[in-house]
C-alpha cells in the first residue's frame, strides 16, 4: 500500500483569484512506514504572496526568484503521486490549488488530483471520529502527543511530516520512526533513500516454551471450576 501525505503552501487563499502554489511537500508511506522518498519544491508563483499568506508560512518573493516555475516539475510530480493514496488535511483547499496549476500548465485537457489519485481527507476523519472538538494540524498533535514544536511557521515539507505521525496515530498508532533525523528527499532530480531494514535471516530463533503436565493440569481444573459455577465455559467449548 503506497500513500502520500501532502501539503502546499500558497501565496493566497483562492486559485480564482490567480493565487498560486510556492511550495509542495510530500512524505512517502509504504505499507505505513516513512520510506524516506520524500519530494519538496519551492516553486516562483511569478506573482506576489499577500501579506497575509507570507506572515503564515514565512516565504518570501525574493527567496523564490530563482526557484524553479511549477511547469518545470510538473512530470516529476505526477510520477511522484500516480496511483497513490493522497493524505491531505482540509484536501478541497490542495487538491484545488494542484488541479489550478496543472490547468495553467496544460489547459483544459490536464489531468485532476482526484482522476490520477485516491484522496483522504484527514480532516474530514478527525471530525468523524472526534465530532464538536478542534481538529487543526496543531490541535491533533497536542491530542494524540505528537512533538510540534518546530512549526513556528507552517512549511509544506514539515506539515506533511507531522501530518503522517498524526494519520497513523489517528488510524491505528504510529508502525515506525525515522532513525538518527535522516531523511531522503526527492529534490530537483534526487534518488530514492529507504530507510527500511530487515531482519537478519542468521538471527537466533525464538525460544518456544510449552505448558508442563502440571500447568495443564492446573488449567483444566480451573476450567472445570468455571463450568461448575457457570454452566458455560466458553473455553471448554471450543475444546
Amino acid at each position: 500500500m503506497r500513500q502520500i501525505v501532502l501539503d502546499t503552501e500558497t501565496t493566497g487563499l483562492e486559485p480564482r483569484d490567480g493565487h498560486r502554489i510556492i511550495e509542495i511537500g510530500c512524505v512517502e508511506l509504504i505499507d505505513r512506514r516513512p520510506s524516506g522518498h520524500n519530494f519538496h519544491e519551492y516553486l516562483n508563483p511569478d506573482r506576489d504572496i499577500d501579506a497575509e499568506a507570507e506572515a503564515v508560512h514565512g516565504i518570501s518573493n525574493p527567496f523564490l526568484a530563482s526557484k524553479p516555475r511549477f511547469a518545470e516539475i510538473a512530470e516529476r510530480l505526477l510520477d511522484y503521486l500516480r496511483d497513490a493514496e493522497l493524505i491531505i488535511h482540509n484536501a478541497a483547499f490542495d487538491a484545488g490549488f494542484l488541479d489550478h496549476e496543472l490547468t495553467l500548465w496544460r489547459g483544459a485537457d490536464a489531468p485532476r488530483i482526484a482522476d490520477l489519485c485516491t484522496v483522504t481527507d484527514s480532516l474530514l476523519l478527525a471530525r468523524r471520529l472526534h465530532p464538536g472538538q478542534r481538529n487543526s494540524l496543531d490541535a491533533l498533535c497536542k491530542r494524540y502527543g505528537i512533538d510540534n514544536t518546530e512549526r513556528t511557521l507552517h512549511g509544506a515539507l514539515l506539515d506533511a511530516e507531522i501530518l503522517a505521525d498524526v494519520y497513523l496515530a489517528m488510524t491505528g498508532g504510529q508502525v515506525t520512526l525515522l532513525l538518527g533525523g535522516e531523511r531522503g528527499d526527492l529534490n530537483s532530480g534526487g534518488e530514492q533513500a529507504s530507510l527500511r531494514g530487515r531482519l537478519d535471516p542468521n538471527r537466533p530463533r525464538l525460544p518456544i516454551v510449552r505448558a508442563t503436565a502440571e500447568e495443564c493440569a492446573a488449567h483444566q481444573a480451573r476450567l472445570a471450576a468455571i463450568q461448575a459455577a457457570s454452566g458455560a465455559c466458553v473455553w471448554l467449548r471450543e475444546e
